[in-house]
C-alpha cells in the first residue's frame, strides 16, 4: 500500500504527482508488462548477454 503524507492545505495535483512518483518507483507497471508475454529462458539469457556487451563497450569508450 502506498501512503502519501499530505501537508495542511496542499494542492491535490501536487499530491497526485507525489503518488505517481512513488508508484513508478515501486516498479509495478514494469513488472506487469514483463509478465504479460512469456519469453523463453534462452532469449532472456541472450538479451542479458547483449546488454552486458553493450555496457562493457560503453565503459571502454569512457576510459
Amino acid at each position: 500500500m502506498i501512503i502519501v503524507p499530505l501537508k495542511e492545505g496542499e494542492n491535490i495535483e501536487r499530491a497526485l504527482k507525489k503518488f505517481k512518483r512513488k508508484y513508478e518507483k515501486t516498479g509495478v507497471v514494469k513488472e506487469l508488462r514483463r509478465r504479460q508475454e512469456f519469453q523463453k529462458p534462452s532469449l532472456v539469457k541472450r538479451a542479458n548477454k547483449l546488454h552486458a556487451v553493450y555496457v562493457q563497450k560503453m565503459h571502454r569508450m569512457e576510459e
